[in-house]
């Protein structure tokens, strides 16, 4: 799990963008990594690995091309940790969000939630929550990360989220997302 998560968080880094969401005050937080990925960076990563051989990476850049906006807030702070808690909470209580799964893992607490799509397999959000991480490190400093935010928006075919597990290497109970879309 906490592999996953500084695997995640090391691919994102290499990119970065600009957008507007109700989670945009973390980005100015002192003690809270961001990194935003609007829909132009991500057409150029697909576009990139669209020339590919590998079906797997095809339908990689397949799911990518339906994303609209990436956005990953981490921090290791309490303080930090707190705010992120309590604008997820209102986020999920004022929008159409349902929750996916739980996963719990010693301290660690994982949480996916959905906003429904055009059908039964797609999605329009993926919203993951982590709290209680101890030991990853991310960036140039070696920073501890203890609470990580994580939005995906677009369109999500939850058929292909197998892809997506495997290519960033994200946790296998998210295989379960695919599966709903079946």
């Amino acid at each position: 799990m906490k592999k996953t998560i500084l695997v995640l968080a090391a691919f994102l880094i290499t990119v970065s963008g600009f957008s507007q969401s109700q989670f945009d005050k973390f980005e100015d937080m002192e003690n809270v990594g961001s990194v935003i990925v609007n829909k132009k960076m991500i057409d150029l990563v697909a576009s990139i690995g669209e020339h590919s051989d590998d079906a797997e990476a095809k339908e990689f850049m397949s799911l990518a091309k339906g994303l609209k906006q990436l956005r990953v807030f981490m921090t290791e702070d309490d303080n930090a940790s707190a705010k992120m808690q309590s604008s997820v909470d209102k986020y999920l209580g004022s929008s159409s969000m349902e929750e996916l799964m739980r996963v719990k893992d010693e301290d660690t607490n994982v949480k996916f939630y959905i906003r429904s799509g055009k059908d039964e397999n797609h999605v329009k959000e993926l919203l993951m929550f982590v709290t209680g991480i101890e030991n990853v490190k991310v960036g140039h400093n070696d920073r501890n990360i203890e609470t990580v935010l994580v939005s995906l928006t677009g369109d999500i075919d939850l058929r292909k989220i197998g892809t997506l597990t495997k290519k960033m290497d994200l946790p296998k109970e998210l295989n379960k997302a695919e599966k709903k879309g079946k």
